[in-house]
């Protein structure tokens, strides 16, 4: 005796197969092609809980809100202090490179003097 009476009825009717869409873009005119496919995409932009971002330069950037002027300013005063400390480590290099060069100065200099007093010195002796 079978545990289900029923038979068959329990299992599935094959779907039909469907249909296959085009996927072809060649209905589109050049304008609608170039619109839907071009390199002109323009900047990304989402909208989320009524504030709204763009993602430029590789950042997301909030454009609406209580905090997307802030947020650009402190964009501004990132890139001014990145710009500050690279001038400063110049000018760190400039002053390493300026006391060499006055330690070296200052060498030869004390050299001339101690070879100025040895003939001096040499001088008398005659």
């Amino acid at each position: 005796m079978p545990l289900f009476p029923f038979g068959d009825k329990f299992s599935p009717k094959k779907t039909p197969p469907r249909r296959a869409q085009s996927l072809s873009n060649l209905h589109l005119d050049a304008e609608k092609s170039r619109e839907e496919f071009g390199p002109d995409v323009g900047p990304v932009k989402l909208r989320l809980g009524g504030q709204e971002v763009a993602f430029e330069n590789g950042m997301w950037v909030q454009e609406t809100g209580p905090n997307a002027a802030s947020h650009k300013e402190v964009m501004k005063l990132r890139r001014d202090n990145q710009n500050l400390v690279e001038e400063n480590n110049m000018l760190k290099l400039k002053i390493d490179i300026l006391l060499d060069m006055l330690a070296e100065t200052s060498a030869i200099s004390h050299y001339h003097e101690n070879e100025l007093k040895q003939l001096k010195a040499g001088g008398k002796k005659r």
